[in-house]
């Protein structure tokens, strides 16, 4: 009677154990794939010149400026007119890289269409290649 009780219980040990592990690694492909479509690599070493560009590149997207700090390297941003806020951070990965990650949220929830984060760095790029040849 015990032996097929401990049987039982390795058999019932073994099963949540495995379905545990399948639910682990699907949520995290799931932030994987969300963390790439927040970042973004810059050939740059150049990082007051990204930040210079996130802070412009969200006020034209309308947002104001709650907290910048240069040295952390991150820029929070508020937009009334879509109730969302905005977090950027910004480092250097090597010398000659500079990624920046970007998270948004509306209300409460995360947004996570990559849609919105791809348009985001489609205007910051648009803004450091300006920056970098120095135009108005």
């Amino acid at each position: 009677m015990k032996k097929i009780l401990l049987t039982i219980t390795m058999i019932l040990g073994l099963t949540a154990c495995a379905s545990t592990h399948q639910d682990v690694l699907g949520m995290s492909q799931t932030q994987v794939q969300m963390r790439n479509y927040q970042s973004r690599y810059f050939d740059t070493n150049n990082k007051a010149m990204v930040l210079r560009a996130v802070i412009s590149t969200m006020q034209d997207l309308g947002f104001i400026i709650d907290k910048a700090d240069e040295k952390l390297g991150t820029i929070s941003g508020t937009s009334f007119t879509h109730s969302s806020k905005l977090t950027a951070s910004v480092r250097a990965i090597n010398p000659k890289q500079i990624v920046v990650r970007i998270n948004a949220q509306s209300g409460l929830e995360a947004i996570e269409d990559p849609m919105a984060y791809q348009n985001f760095f489609n205007a910051l790029g648009q803004s450091l290649f300006l920056e970098a040849h120095e135009v108005e």
